[in-house]
């Protein structure tokens, strides 16, 4: 049964612990050390450099499904990062093996259908690596260029959420085919029991461990994603105010600012043209050297460049 408390920074650690010995895992990945006598979350967080949080965010959400509103820009992505690639190695590196050993010692060498099982299982278990692999090698080093302020071209998110599927449902099916189909005697039973129990273990641990990415990971790169582009435009209003509006050294031509205030006022290519005695070819090539000299596409940056340089009065802007 869950524990619907919701912990907070002043709670012991060791009662959230007694109160939830599944948390014992999470400690681990992010880097907390058992030893930390009657200290609360809060100073066992600080002791062992973690964002307290962030912490306490994964945990009350794994716990009973709580998550705090409008948290995302709160939430350290560094931390959340390191919580999931240790959570990674974990699996990948310690889980999957020792599921694997004793499934082995389970079966009966002579048993065909227990092979079968062998295999199926190796099936799921390169499933799982591949899965992983690819947030390590695309994901994590995408992340990562946000923290450091230099994303990476040419990806983000969203394409992890496509991508990002449920793993878990070949472990289902190894679970119900050694239910169903794999007979034993008393001993190896007890054996196979005790797969099943960490079986049905990880396949929690996996569904959390989705849903962590899913609910708290992906939503937290949103928002980090959004104040880099954010910055990146406040950058360039910058740089237009401070600096005549030009990036590249090119000057607009008084042709090139009429088609910016025509725009401005909302006309349309051929409302241009007749407006200031120019064919629609030539409004297109303005606009395309515009949106060279400037970098500037789309029609609220046009906007923003006309006000801060004095083409147009932001009174007669419709906002």
């Amino acid at each position: 049964m869950k524990n619907m408390k919701v912990y907070e920074p002043q709670d012991k650690m060791i009662m959230l612990i007694q109160d939830n010995y599944s948390v014992l895992q999470a400690l681990g990945s992010f880097g907390i050390n058992l030893g930390f006598g009657d200290k609360t979350v809060a100073e066992t967080c600080q002791m062992n450099g973690v964002d307290t949080y962030t912490f306490l965010a994964v945990v009350n959400f794994t716990i009973n499904g709580f998550t705090y509103p409008d948290d995302d820009g709160l939430l350290s992505v560094p931390t959340l990062l390191h919580y999931l690639k240790a959570s990674h190695r974990y699996y990948l590196d310690f889980q999957l093996p020792f599921i694997r050993r004793e499934l082995e010692e389970s079966i009966d060498d002579n048993d065909q259908l227990g092979r079968l099982i062998m295999k199926f299982y190796d099936e799921y278990a390169k499933e799982i690596q591949q899965h992983m692999k690819y947030e390590e090698k695309t994901l994590f080093p995408y992340v990562q260029s946000l923290i450091d302020g230099h994303p990476i071209p040419d990806y983000n998110v969203e394409m992890f959420s496509k991508h990002h599927e449920q793993t878990d449902k070949k472990l289902r099916e190894l679970k119900l085919m050694i239910i169903k189909y794999l007979p034993g005697d008393a001993h190896l039973n007890n054996k196979l029991t005790a797969t099943l129990y960490d079986i049905y273990n990880n396949e929690e641990w996996l569904r959390q461990h989705a849903e962590v990415e899913d609910h708290i990971f992906t939503p937290a790169i949103r928002h980090l994603e959004r104040q880099l582009s954010q910055r990146g435009v406040a950058k360039k209003i910058s740089t237009m105010v401070f600096k005549g509006g030009q990036d590249s050294g090119e000057t607009l031509s008084d042709r090139e600012r009429d088609v910016i205030v025509s725009l401005v006022q909302g006309m349309q290519n051929k409302e241009i043209a007749d407006h200031l005695c120019i064919s629609v070819n030539t409004v297109i090539t303005h606009r395309r050297n515009i949106a060279r000299k400037l970098q500037i596409h789309s029609p609220a940056g046009l906007t923003i460049y006309a006000i801060v340089n004095g083409l147009v009065d932001i009174s007669s802007v419709k906002l």
